[in-house]
């Protein structure tokens, strides 16, 4: 395969599974809540996964926009969070959002090169 073909997929697979990943998180709301209050919390924990996915779809003609809105959000979770916990908590939530962002970048720069 191409690099370039690889360089334009990874961030686009990538930034699916990681929105996957994400949206597991919203299923601890289960045992919480019941009914509508169910329904409600576990729409409010979806928000960042469909706020990523909205971004993925996005990206995938603009890949700047995703560049930006991935590191961005690396950056957020990390000031959101604070920097009082381990570093694994912030490696398994920021570190993929940068990966996709620096990978949308470099497609993104790629693109530029060949133009």
């Amino acid at each position: 395969m191409d690099k370039r073909k690889i360089i334009y997929w990874l961030p686009r697979i990538l930034s699916i599974a990681f929105v996957l990943f994400l949206s597991l998180f919203s299923l601890d709301v289960v045992g919480e809540y019941s009914g509508w209050e169910l329904v409600v919390a576990f729409l409010m924990h979806l928000l960042p996964s469909i706020f990523l996915l909205v971004v993925t779809a996005i990206a995938w003609k603009y890949d700047l926009v995703g560049a930006i809105v991935f590191l961005g959000f690396a950056i957020f979770y990390i000031s959101a969070v604070g920097l009082d916990r381990h570093w694994s908590w912030y490696a398994a939530i920021s570190g993929p959002t940068a990966i996709v962002g620096i990978l949308f970048l470099a497609n993104w720069l790629q693109d530029r090169k060949l133009k």
